[in-house]
């Protein structure tokens, strides 16, 4: 699903990454871990084409067997919407738009028709235990509500991988602890590839593999 070879980051003179090598299956569930400035959000950003590696003759990313390197700004775009869905801390809804507007708004911008977009977007918010909130805005709902829905919009186009970074940082512990569960019940329904990004030494230790990053570098 995923390869990642070599990959280095530079900002200036710090080198955060240093030639990271990682291989994802699918379906398969990672989590990765480290200190803080070691490096762990960078790498997510980077596999999750948010954020590009330094140049390096040697390094590669591909997802899918598509070499993320060799696609244009407006190509990689198109391949982010419809590849690869992203949890965040701060689950970053749209204030101004309900819950099912938000998760509608990836299948809308990649063209899906509105008829479609809305049942799916039904049927994942009622897999999420959120039908009856559909028309609610995001502070009409809880912490963990929220994140439920920011889940649901991360789904919305059957990404490739779904890439989270400190998902249940914001959370109390009975929030975080139904997320965490979560995840691996939507792998068991849905098949889902899952990279976590995390603190959270219970979440980490559920994954199927456990990535620790220390000095720029991967220690499985």
């Amino acid at each position: 699903m995923i390869q990642a070879h070599n990959i280095h980051k530079y900002y200036g003179d710090l080198h955060v990454l240093k030639g990271v090598n990682l291989n994802v299956k699918k379906s398969e569930i990672i989590s990765i871990i480290g200190a803080s400035g070691a490096g762990k959000t960078t790498l997510l950003q980077i596999l999750g084409t948010l954020d590009t590696p330094s140049e390096n003759e040697d390094s590669s990313l591909k997802i899918n067997n598509t070499e993320i390197g060799g696609l244009n700004e407006k190509e990689l775009a198109k391949f982010r919407n419809e590849n690869l869905g992203f949890i965040f801390q701060f689950h970053q809804l749209l204030p101004e738009f309900t819950a099912l507007e938000n998760v509608c708004i990836p299948a809308f911008i990649k063209g899906t028709a509105e008829k479609k977009a809305i049942e799916k977007a039904k049927s994942l918010l009622d897999f999420l235990g959120l039908s009856h909130r559909l028309k609610h805005k995001p502070n009409e709902l809880s912490g963990g509500e929220q994140q439920r829905v920011a889940v649901a919009r991360a789904l919305i186009n059957d990404p490739l991988v779904v890439l989270a970074d400190e998902p249940s940082g914001n959370l109390d512990s009975t929030s975080a602890k139904q997320l965490h569960d979560l995840f691996f019940k939507l792998r068991e329904a849905f098949g889902f590839t899952f990279i976590l990004v995390t603190h959270n030494t219970e979440l980490a230790s559920m994954a199927d593999r456990k990535i620790t990053i220390t000095d720029g570098q991967v220690r499985s």
